[in-house]
């Protein structure tokens, strides 16, 4: 039961999340689009406006897997765009980012939408040095984040 609550509260907090003044805009801004790309060119665009968003928020003093979760959580808090923490395991990085304001643009623009988070995280793990890794994005189990990993080379 308590399972079915939280999906409810977040199912709210994701409708609710973003201003009432932007939502419409959004919507229809996704509209247009899906009418102009299909969803592999809409990917690339959102990695491409994540990365030149990221770009705006240098992550140069990260050391460790900490300072970079710190500093994610803070650049997200910040706008209030939810939280991220990472999960080191054997053979990757999980990026785990919950309760971004993504779905304003619609269920339809789920295939693409999510590809902001990706290219803003990738740049950052460029920026400090993980150039040649590639992150990609993994079905989460949990409508309400998106998980990336960042694979670690052999």
């Amino acid at each position: 039961m308590q399972d079915e609550h939280t999906a409810t509260l977040l199912d709210y907090y994701t409708r609710h999340q973003t201003s009432v003044q932007w939502r419409g805009f959004l919507s229809a801004l996704a509209e247009e689009f899906e009418t102009q790309l299909d969803p592999s060119q809409l990917r690339i665009l959102m990695a491409r406006i994540g990365a030149r968003f990221a770009a705006r928020y240098p992550a140069g003093d990260c050391t460790t897997l900490d300072d970079l979760a710190s500093f994610l959580n803070a650049v997200w808090s910040e706008l209030d765009w939810g939280f991220v923490r990472l999960v080191e395991r054997d053979d990757y990085l999980s990026i785990e980012h919950a309760c971004a304001p993504l779905a304003v643009f619609g269920e339809r623009a789920a295939a693409w939408a999510s590809a902001f988070l990706e290219g803003a995280y990738q740049h950052w793990l460029n920026e400090l040095g993980a150039g040649s890794l590639a992150l990609q994005e993994y079905q989460s189990a949990n409508a309400h984040s998106y998980e990336f990993r960042l694979l670690k080379s052999p």
